[in-house]
């Protein structure tokens, strides 16, 4: 028998087990896993252990099923009250934003590396997107807590700016292959309506796929077993029959999973597992064939325009395009730097290099490097930089509990109901005594291995297993009331202020005992309403509305948005210093410019002896 199917599986299974366990160094010194991947790739590739892996359709294809699965999980994650808080800010990001990214980006490549303008345009194409696994890994492994609008924003964005980019990607490629005049007007035209088409449809497909996928999972009697699978080859259904009708793929396969997430349907739970098991195998198979597909020793020819164009792109075309496209929202200037900042570049922009090369277009393999290169910088530079930066802009909020021990365990035939297992620990509500509300149904509690009824086992106490029985979409109280004590910083200490104040008293009591200045119609006001006045009209955990020598903290928001806790703060410490949203690398910028010249002019030089020793050129 072929030994090869026994040596590719091997080595196949080797790097992914090797992968996985690099997991373990990027929680241990907070370093961009998703970097890690890329670095096993590059090891295992031609520079480094020596497997030789340059196909680049293979490559595509294999990245393209993999995003898709990522970015169905990506929209089953993201419930409808995030995408709703920041659904415009983050759409407008997602479109217009990587469209001003791209040009920015564009221009400074055209200058810089002498690409044409089209050519140019698609490098700036490429990297216009931010990596949705990158932008995850942060916020929700990282345990990176920022104000929930602004996390919203991020992973709203990350989740649906792919498209966009892929759009302006293959049109560049296309008429870059197709090699036909360049007429502005025309173009104009005719991407406007090929996005639309492909908007469009893309919407559509998304929206039946998504209810197609809830229908059926609910409908049929499928084994437990066989409901994630089916789930999964359904969302690829999705995907691949949109593209194959016109429109664009990866936005069907994101707004499927927000419906299907998002709806009450049963083995939810079991989903939800199996599909952040599978979101990770496609994260770490995507990374370590990009890895491999790349050629480091080719590197140093462009190491210094990609570097200028890296930067660039961090710290100038990303955030003038997230200012203006946030400059109609009531973002501050820390929160606009921020999501500056999380701006990361992924496998989605080393996907998209990959399609000149697919087309065979004149420097594509130049162009390919260069947006590795740029993915590099922007891992390194932004990745490791995240947490104190929020921390630096007082973006950071304490934790409102500590972790749960929970399993959701299904009930056959039950689609609206499920069974919560809880371990109760140490120092949470329940084991000092708050009571369980009466919509949920405490059946059993396992105690010393010994079983009981709930009513017999009388006060709870720490390693206690109970049963719950509750309806679908339990809300966070049950949670909360299991939750181990939260661990706070102690920087957050005084996050929420010296004292409590009531939120239902009036405004006038703060003013006074402070004297703001506050006028009568503000005073008239309770002060929950007052604050959620200053905020625009909605609220959030860890808000803060500033007051002369006082501060109110928003401290409790109840599942309908109402403020139900708010603290005050007397003299509040100095704010962290505002950190400009464009940080002007002048400096660094000047020296890169000056290394560019030098090498462009050694190019011209090398370029004009080549042609004196072969006159016949």
């Amino acid at each position: 028998m072929d030994q090869g199917i026994y040596l590719i599986t091997l080595i196949g299974t080797a790097l992914v087990l090797f992968a996985a366990f690099s997991s373990l160094i990027a929680f241990r010194f907070g370093a961009p896993l998703l970097l890690i991947f890329l670095g096993i790739g590059l090891a295992a590739g031609t520079d480094g252990l020596g497997l030789d892996f340059d196909n680049a359709s293979v490559a595509f294809f294999i990245g393209s099923l993999a995003l898709a699965v990522i970015l169905f999980d990506s929209g089953f994650g993201t419930s409808f009250a995030s995408f709703r808080a920041a659904a415009l800010p983050a759409i407008i990001l997602a479109t217009f934003g990587v469209l001003l990214t791209a040009g920015l980006v564009g221009v400074a490549a055209h200058f810089v590396v002498g690409f044409d303008w089209l050519e140019s345009f698609l490098l700036g194409a490429a990297v216009a997107s931010t990596d949705a696994a990158a932008v995850f890994f942060l916020l929700r492994v990282g345990n990176i807590f920022v104000r929930d609008r602004v996390r919203s924003t991020l992973e709203v964005e990350s989740g649906s700016n792919d498209p966009m980019a892929i759009f302006l990607t293959l049109s560049l490629v296309s008429l870059i292959a197709a090699g036909a005049p360049l007429e502005p007007g025309k173009l104009a035209g005719d991407v406007a309506l090929g996005f639309l088409r492909q908007m469009g449809i893309g919407l559509a497909a998304g929206l039946a796929g998504g209810y197609l996928i809830v229908r059926l999972v609910m409908r049929l009697k499928l084994e437990q077993g066989l409901v994630p699978i089916f789930v999964l080859a359904l969302s690829l259904l999705v995907f691949a029959l949109t593209g194959a009708l016109g429109g664009s793929g990866f936005l069907a396969v994101y707004v499927a999973g927000l419906v299907a997430g998002n709806a009450q349907m049963r083995s939810t739970g079991m989903l939800k597992r199996f599909q952040d098991g599978v979101t990770w195998l496609a994260q770490i198979i995507m990374f370590l064939v990009l890895g491999l597909f790349a050629t480091p020793s080719q590197f140093a020819e462009i190491a210094l325009p990609a570097l200028f164009i890296g930067l660039f792109l961090i710290f100038i075309a990303r955030p003038v395009a997230v200012t203006l496209c946030l400059a109609p929202f009531r973002f501050s200037r820390a929160e606009t730097a921020f999501i500056s900042w999380v701006g990361l570049r992924g496998a989605v922009s080393i996907l998209l290099a990959i399609t000149p090369l697919i087309e065979d277009l004149e420097g594509g393999r130049s162009l390919f490097n260069i947006v590795f290169i740029i993915v590099l910088v922007s891992l390194v530079v932004q990745g490791w930089s995240v947490g104190p930066l929020a921390r630096r802009l007082g973006l950071v909020v304490p934790t409102r509990t500590g972790p749960v021990d929970k399993v959701e365990l299904e009930l056959p035939g039950s689609a609206h109901h499920e069974l919560l297992a809880y371990r109760v620990v140490a120092g949470s509500p329940v084991e000092r005594g708050e009571r369980i509300p009466r919509w949920a149904r405490p059946s059993l509690v396992v105690r010393d291995g010994r079983s009981m009824s709930f009513q017999y086992a009388g006060r709870l106490q720490a390693g206690d297993r109970i049963y719950i029985f509750v309806p679908d979409r339990y809300p966070r109280l049950l949670d909360r009331l299991f939750a181990s004590p939260a661990r706070v910083d102690p920087e957050d200490a005084e996050f929420f202020g010296a004292f409590a104040v009531d939120p239902e008293r009036p405004a006038a009591d703060i003013e006074a005992a402070y004297a703001l200045g506050l006028d009568a119609e503000e005073q008239a006001l309770s002060i929950a309403d007052f604050v959620r006045k200053r905020l625009g009209g909605r609220a959030e955990y860890g808000d803060r509305v500033p007051l002369g020598s006082i501060e109110l903290i928003v401290r409790e928001v109840d599942e309908d948005g109402a403020i139900t806790g708010i603290g005050l703060s007397v003299d509040p410490p100095a704010k962290p210093a505002e950190v400009p949203v464009f940080i002007s690398p002048s400096e660094v910028a000047s020296r890169l410019w000056g290394f560019v010249q030098r090498w462009r002019a050694e190019r011209r030089r090398r370029a004009a002896d080549a042609t004196t020793e072969r006159p016949d050129k």
